[in-house]
């Protein structure tokens, strides 16, 4: 990924922390001849040795699982807030540009063939997601019926991505002087666009970093 250094982000917490707040993903891979890509949630989890991994699932149907075993290395791209940032909005003469969050993620694919481990793996993808439910039964697979878990089981094909590398991109006006930055929060604030909003709360959050002020 192309990244000018303003933009590049280098802090481990702050790369893993939006990966876990953003993390539908889509993931690519080769058949050989052609890309090959899926959307879906990656589950960022570490070992006791420090190692960290995405797992995941496609349905067993999905073909692209059958790549795994002849890339030595796949792309899972986490896309953060992004919106439109309007030239009007500088003191000068500019061209518009977008500003946007972004994180590549490359590792090595392994499937998950065992039935433990996948059930733990889906187990935990579960709780996790429904964590925030406000109620007194919770959706949780130990609750369902055997035979209904393990008939879906067969539906699906877990895999489980050793990173080797993390590339993350935050291109949030850092560029800018101080009274461009500010106006651009203010012109994002005012739009009402969820992304323009989360973007200016992100730069908002950059700016004392950035100008010391």
């Amino acid at each position: 990924m192309y990244i000018p250094k303003y933009y590049q982000v280098t802090d481990a917490a702050t790369i893993e922390r939006f990966i876990r707040q953003n993390s539908f993903a889509t993931l690519i891979s080769c058949d050989g001849q052609n890309p090959i890509a899926t959307h879906l949630p990656l589950e960022l989890v570490q070992n006791e040795s420090g190692e960290k991994f995405l797992n995941g699932h496609l349905a067993r149907a999905n073909k692209q699982w059958r790549t795994f075993e002849a890339n030595d290395e796949v792309l899972a791209i986490f896309a953060g807030p992004h919106c439109y940032v309007s030239a009007r909005w500088y003191d000068h003469i500019n061209v518009p540009t977008w500003n946007y969050m972004v994180a590549h993620v490359y590792g090595k694919p392994r499937l998950v063939t065992g039935h433990d481990e996948l059930y733990a793996m889906l187990k935990q993808l579960v709780n996790k997601y429904e964590a925030d439910a406000i109620t007194e039964n919770p959706y949780k697979l130990e609750n369902l019926p055997k035979d209904f878990v393990e008939k879906e089981m067969k539906g699906i094909i877990g895999f489980q991505i050793k990173i080797n590398r993390i590339e993350a991109k935050f291109k949030l006006s850092q560029n800018r002087h101080h009274q461009d930055y500010d106006n651009v929060i203010a012109e994002l604030e005012k739009s009402g666009d969820a992304g323009a909003v989360e973007i200016a709360k992100a730069m908002g959050q950059n700016r004392v970093s950035l100008y010391g002020k």
